[in-house]
């Protein structure tokens, strides 16, 4: 069987990439396409396969500015002859999907997000961007979404990450979707000594929409200490925060430094909302309880009262009634039994993720 794998865009290694790498783990022998590619961001797993890049490559400082693309990528998918594949993947976050496969090919996409720039948090990008690119929004994003939803009808199967991204897929394009977890790299957590200080933990990439200000507000008011490990403040916003004397900051951890927050950290605080989110996997793949936002992904990932605990508005106020609830329950609840989240997480390892994966295909094989 011939594979081509369809990329959004190859220059960091998140969550998507890994994901990537799995599915090469499954099709060692496949091909990559992608919009924009840089060999030294990315793995060596991925490196090893050939590589396709669409005419985007060639554009100004690429690489770097690719997302202002965005305009452009739709077209660009008609570069992709895939024409002498028989299961095509397209993994998408930003536009993948729009490939055109021949008739007898299976065409299984891994939708990551529908994109939020262009749908539900639109408003979002719209207020943050400069004058000239809210200019060109207005007129551009109608045609992608309707793009988008028409590419939605070359797919024979979506899955995704989890109940909350299903249930955004089957509002913007009307098709179901499986939900097929991971993979989190859970392994490397699993074995962790747990040493649970005084301290909570805020940590991945600081944007907007993963709300660290709540996580960051809550604590300077309650006086709880609070270590933000994750690129993204700015330097006026970290010195007025360090100032509290109880919020402490750490830019680019290493795997290795984040392990040892997890350790040692009382508990993960995730004020956003994620399609599905790893930082809580990998959290509790490391014995370290979650109090996350009651909305998205975290409904699939977290058990509430044994992994971890919800509140229910994106507010300060509640944020800190909930740490109260949690230092409250904390030795009654499951929350020292390492065993409960150890069996908890497997089921977002890499291993799980390829075994249905592969359970997919193969049923479509049998229709």
């Amino acid at each position: 069987m011939k594979v081509a794998i369809i990329h959004y865009w190859l220059v960091t290694m998140r969550g998507g990439e890994k994901m990537l790498e799995a599915l090469l783990e499954l099709f060692p022998e496949a091909d990559i396409f992608t919009h924009v590619y840089d060999p030294s961001s990315i793995s060596d797993l991925i490196n090893s396969h050939s590589i396709y890049t669409s005419g985007i490559q060639k554009f100004p400082f690429a690489k770097k500015f690719y997302q202002k693309y965005l305009s452009f990528m739709p077209k660009a998918l008609d570069s992709f002859n895939i024409q002498n594949y028989d299961l095509v993947i397209s993994s998408e976050a930003g536009p993948a999907k729009g490939v055109v496969p021949n008739p007898d090919a299976f065409h299984l996409c891994y939708c990551h997000s529908p994109m939020r720039y262009i749908w539900d948090m639109y408003h979002e990008y719209h207020k943050r961007a400069g004058f000239f690119t809210r200019f060109f929004m207005k007129r551009l994003i109608p045609r992608l979404r309707l793009w988008d939803v028409c590419s939605a009808n070359l797919v024979d199967r979506f899955i995704t990450n989890s109940t909350y991204s299903a249930g955004r897929i089957k509002r913007y394009y009307n098709r179901d979707a499986a939900v097929v977890y991971g993979p989190a790299s859970i392994e490397k957590y699993l074995s962790v000594p747990r040493n649970a200080g005084e301290y909570y933990l805020l940590a991945g990439q600081i944007t907007e929409y993963k709300r660290a200000d709540i996580a960051i507000e809550a604590c300077a008011v309650s006086g709880r200490k609070l270590v933000v490990a994750g690129s993204g403040m700015s330097k006026k916003d970290i010195r007025r925060w360090e100032k509290t004397g109880v919020i402490s900051f750490r830019d680019r951890v290493s795997d290795a430094e984040l392990i040892s927050l997890f350790s040692g950290a009382r508990a993960l605080i995730f004020p956003g909302i994620e399609d599905m989110g790893l930082i809580p996997i990998e959290a509790n793949a490391a014995g370290c309880p979650v109090i996350a936002y009651g909305k998205g992904g975290v409904l699939d990932t977290i058990k509430d009262g044994i992994t971890g605990i919800f509140f229910y508005e994106q507010t300060p106020v509640s944020l800190i009634k909930a740490i109260d609830r949690f230092e409250a329950a904390e030795k009654e609840m499951a929350f020292s039994r390492r065993e409960q989240f150890s069996d908890h997480v497997r089921q977002f390892s890499k291993e799980a993720f390829k075994e249905r994966v592969l359970k997919i295909i193969e049923e479509r094989k049998r229709i």
